[in-house]
């Protein structure tokens, strides 16, 4: 892909564009349209695009796997925790309400921008390692068995 050189400009160009929309979906979740699975998924799309056209090598020095492990369980402990600190505030899981008692629209406010974004976080990482997977698969012709 090296003598792709207008491919690998606007790449380089359009990545931080992506990246920056999947943030304004992450945190206008809230507000409209989006949310952490819309968000996590464009954020994956960018590094998709750095592994197609850069190689999934230098792909995968830029998130390699333990970080992607890492951004996982991350993501599923800030979406479970804030469920687990309603309970512990005397709600149910997933109930915002009890975060601030005095303010209903700020704990709403809080509770769902926490859950999004481990959402958000959990969805980048799992597609982005379902791509590093398959990405890396290599195709062995098959030899017959005598």
């Amino acid at each position: 892909m090296r003598h792709h050189v207008i491919v690998r400009v606007i790449a380089k160009l359009v990545i931080p564009g992506i990246m920056l929309f999947a943030l304004y979906v992450q945190f206008h979740g809230d507000y409209g349209p989006g949310g952490g699975f819309q968000a996590g998924i464009i954020f994956a799309s960018a590094f998709i695009l750095y592994g197609l056209v850069f190689g999934v090598d230098k792909a995968r020095q830029v998130a390699p796997p333990w970080i992607l492990t890492s951004f996982v369980a991350i993501g599923l402990m800030l979406f479970t925790g804030v469920g687990i600190a309603g309970m512990v505030f005397g709600g149910n899981f997933l109930e915002y309400a009890v975060f601030f008692e005095h303010d209903f629209a700020e704990a709403q406010k809080l509770g769902i921008l926490l859950v999004e974004l481990g959402v958000g976080i959990t969805v980048a990482a799992v597609m982005m390692t379902v791509f590093f997977l398959f990405a890396g698969r290599v195709e062995h012709d098959a030899e017959p068995e005598s």
